[in-house]
């Protein structure tokens, strides 16, 4: 008998949390997903931030935030998104061209606006940007035309310029693949790609001598060879690889990294916390937070496939695949695979804009996914 009562009980449960759940527009497996991801954040946060409770409370206070942002843009139906697509697209490109006008420098950047709230324009882009395109193709004839994939690229390309000028070489990758993946999932030929790989290929010699800095150019010698500047510009890379291979299978145990607590690691509460997880959580942790991120994408991409219009199937599957992108670079970056340029693993580095930026894109999923539930009713 109790044990009957106990099963109602916990259906009645189940049930009020379902109910809360679409009354917020929020989808369960993508939240799942993400609170899971922010409680290794918050673990790894402690262990990377010098064990400070300050840091770890710092940090939760800007993960409520960006939950905050997250369940208010739930609440936007995805035709209100469409609408404003144009104008956010404006906003964010003024802003960017304001920034290389009275941008304030740090760390020999030009990034960041302050009008008493210290910002980054890019990280409007972030989203404006696919969104642009999505309504762009929205009432069009798919695949797009050869003058109307010309359009979206110029509007990929204009604010990746001024992005690059900052310089902030990885926030503008991050947006270019964001808007190329709009234009791929749209549906464009073999052709397209094909060619739009040979130009990149062909303007790498123009990449390098007219586009890069000397810092820039010196992360992808060293990714050749990092041993060739061990205390200079291939010290985090070595110092990172030290640390996901010292901790083996299991991992030296949360807290117990040696790379990480006696601070031989660079940036590791940052750009190389992936590297503090594989020395204290071992091969085991780092692949289960892979997993995690992957249903977080995967589910994505299913919010994506049943959209009810192309401008939320295009603009949700940009978001899920740029997610994507986020996990690989920084991955790959930490591990050498790619050259460091300075791309946070999402949800996990400590800081706030860019995961107000993540969350907001996550919201958009949200709303995409509960505003077609309601529609088909």
């Amino acid at each position: 008998m109790s044990a009957v009562l106990l099963g109602s009980r916990r259906q009645r449960d189940l049930t009020a949390l379902a109910r809360l759940l679409r009354g917020l527009h929020l989808d369960g497996f993508l939240l799942a997903g993400i609170a899971a991801v922010m409680a290794v954040g918050l673990l790894a946060g402690f262990s990377a931030g010098g064990q400070s409770s300050t840091v770890v409370w710092g940090q939760a206070v800007r993960m409520g935030a960006a939950l905050a942002t997250m369940v208010l843009i739930a609440q936007v139906p995805p035709v209100w998104l469409r609408r404003t697509s144009p104008w956010a697209y404006a906003m964010g490109f003024g802003l960017l061209a304001l920034v290389l006008i009275a941008g304030d420098v740090g760390k020999g950047a030009q990034r960041w606006l302050d009008f008493g709230l210290r910002f980054q324009p890019s990280e409007i882009m972030k989203l404006a940007v696919p969104m642009m395109l999505a309504a762009l193709l929205h009432d069009r004839p798919l695949p797009p035309s050869a003058g109307l994939i010309a359009a979206c690229l110029g509007l990929i390309f204009a604010p990746v310029a001024l992005i690059a000028l900052q310089p902030d070489l990885g926030t503008a990758i991050l947006i270019a693949l964001s808007g190329a993946a709009v234009v791929f999932l749209a549906g464009i030929g073999a052709a397209y790609i094909i060619g739009a790989l040979g130009l990149v290929f062909v303007s790498l010699p123009a990449l390098w001598y007219l586009v890069m800095h000397d810092y820039q150019k010196r992360r992808v010698l060293t990714l050749i060879n990092p041993d060739s500047d061990p205390l200079g510009a291939g010290y985090h890379i070595i110092q990172s690889k030290i640390a996901i291979g010292s901790g083996g299978l299991f991992g030296k145990g949360w807290l117990n990294g040696s790379q990480g607590q006696l601070e031989f690691l660079p940036e590791r509460s940052t750009d190389f916390i992936f590297a503090v997880i594989g020395e204290e959580f071992g091969l085991l942790g780092a692949v289960s937070l892979l997993l995690i991120y992957l249903f977080i994408v995967g589910r994505g991409l299913v919010i994506a496939t049943t959209a009810q219009d192309t401008f939320s199937r295009l603009l949700a599957g940009s978001i899920s695949l740029t997610f994507f992108f986020y996990i690989f670079v920084n991955t790959a970056m930490v591990t050498g695979l790619v050259p460091v340029v300075g791309v946070p693993l999402p949800l996990v580095s400590l800081g706030g804009t860019s995961m107000v930026t993540l969350l907001a894109g996550f919201g958009i999923l949200m709303s995409i996914q509960t505003h077609r539930k309601l529609l088909a009713q």
